[in-house]
């Protein structure tokens, strides 16, 4: 018996695995070039967006830059333009006081050379008619009419 069992013969099924595992070499090997190949385009594709990622960075941090720049000169403009302004304002409002208080005084002097005008033509006028009523009156020589 034990010679039968060595000379069995193979199964098929056996030879067949074999077989089919150098088919599956074969294909499983230009499998793996394909995905070797397309990995590393995938990588090639991945480093050349980090570098047009670093290089867009790049402009744009000089873009940034250049507006921050612009927008500090426009500031620094902006705030001498504004204190200009402060101080064109403040002369103005001084001139403006300055004229009120004039007109103010002028108008006070005025006020006042009116009334020192009526009184200066009152007592000019109270003199001339004191002058006119003396010489109306007949002069006392200092003795009573009455005698």
């Amino acid at each position: 018996m034990a010679n039968s069992d060595s000379t069995l013969p193979v199964p098929a099924s056996a030879a067949s695995p074999l077989s089919a595992r150098k088919e599956n070499v074969v294909p499983a090997s230009s499998k793996i070039k394909e995905l070797t190949e397309s990995r590393q385009e995938l990588l090639n594709r991945i480093q050349s967006l980090k570098t047009d990622l670093q290089s867009w960075r790049y402009k744009l941090d000089g873009q940034v830059k250049v507006y921050r720049d612009e927008l500090s000169d426009l500031k620094k403009s902006l705030n001498v333009e504004v204190e200009q302004l402060r101080s064109e304002f403040q002369e103005l409002k001084t001139t403006l006081q300055q004229q009120q208080e004039d007109v103010t005084n002028s108008l006070k002097n005025l006020g006042l050379q009116d009334a020192s005008e009526e009184t200066k033509e009152a007592e000019d006028v109270k003199p001339d008619n004191n002058e006119d009523t003396a010489q109306d009156l007949p002069k006392d020589n200092g003795k009573d009419t009455e005698e």
